[in-house]
């Protein structure tokens, strides 16, 4: 009843709130805290790093940030492969004029004026001593275009093993003279066949298809299928081995077995060269026809270079103007006499 004998009117007593037991007992624990570090936390202080600020983020979009840096990179390196394109036009172009200024020098030392466009001779390669000089220029890579390279260098490659196989011939005729006296026949003409044949199918077929593929002259093709087919032909003579014709073919050797065994093989060697010359020459006949079909050559064609080549030619013109000079001369003296 105590509660309700207080007297309602009279002054409110100044009550202090944090004079309260609860809040006194919770006061008093915190004193005891001392002053509190969040970051001062023995689990945080194994942690060891630099903090990284708020204001070194970047909130900008990683592409935006980048096109605008590589930009004036790339104008760099676009400049940059300009220039190294121009140095290396102006370093083939240096290296261009100074192997014509070469091939002049050499034209020069060889003891005749070159003329202008004029590539110096490269074949057969000879050393710069000696006193016979270059006689040919030939380059498959500059000269004969892609599609006709390789069956060119196969022509050529035929030529080197035509040019062995009558060195070799020379050889065999020789090992029979050496046990057969009456074969000294074979023996010079093998030599002959050497000397003569082989300069000779340089010139008369080899180089007539390297000047038609080079060119694409009619009239080297005709004359190289009019030259390589009697070229075949004789293979094939060669090959059979006629004796007492200088040839180290099948007949010869094979009569030779009786009497050297050794000298038959040698013989029977250069037999099977000379067939496989025949073998190949027909293979590659085939395949320089299929490449000339493609060619568009003709025989109108082929007759219209041939004139226009004699017409043209210098010893045609002088030998011409000759013949007109001295007709001229001998009707004027005619003239006079009467």
């Amino acid at each position: 009843m105590s509660g309700f004998d207080s007297n309602p009117f009279a002054d409110p007593v100044d009550v202090n709130p944090f004079q309260d037991a609860s809040v006194t007992q919770a006061t008093s624990g915190a004193e005891n805290m001392g002053e509190y570090n969040p970051f001062s936390s023995p689990e945080l202080g194994s942690i060891s790093g630099t903090t990284i600020p708020m204001s070194a983020t970047t909130t900008q979009p990683a592409v935006l940030q980048t096109s605008v840096e590589q930009s004036p990179k790339a104008a760099a390196s676009a400049a940059q492969a300009d220039l190294l394109r121009q140095q290396e036009e102006l370093e083939r172009k240096a290296a261009e004029l100074e192997r014509k200024e070469q091939e002049l020098q050499n034209r020069s030392a060889g003891g005749r004026a070159p003329n202008p466009g004029e590539k110096a001779n490269n074949w057969p390669p000879l050393p710069t001593f000696s006193p016979i000089k270059p006689c040919f220029y030939q380059d498959f890579e500059e000269e004969i275009p892609e599609e006709y390279r390789q069956i060119c260098k196969r022509m050529y490659y035929l030529w080197m093993f035509h040019s062995a196989t009558l060195f070799l011939n020379v050889l065999a005729c020789l090992a029979l003279f050496t046990t057969r006296s009456s074969s000294g026949i074979d023996f010079g003409l093998s030599i002959l066949w050497f000397v003569l044949f082989t300069p000779a199918a340089f010139i008369c077929w080899y180089r007539p298809i390297y000047k038609a593929f080079r060119s694409d002259s009619s009239f080297s093709f005709f004359f190289f299928f009019f030259v390589f087919f009697f070229q075949v032909a004789v293979y094939i003579i060669q090959s059979v081995g006629i004796p007492t014709w200088g040839n180290s073919g099948w007949i010869a050797s094979i009569s030779v077995i009786g009497t050297n065994l050794a000298v038959a093989v040698i013989m029977m060697v250069v037999a099977g060269f000379f067939t496989v010359n025949a073998f190949l020459g027909v293979i590659l006949l085939k395949m320089v026809h299929s490449k000339y079909r493609r060619t568009g050559a003709s025989f109108t064609k082929a007759q219209r270079e041939f004139s226009q080549g004699v017409l043209t030619s210098q010893t045609f013109q002088t030998t011409a103007a000759g013949a007109a000079s001295a007709a001229a001369q001998g009707a004027f003296g005619s003239n006079q006499g009467n």
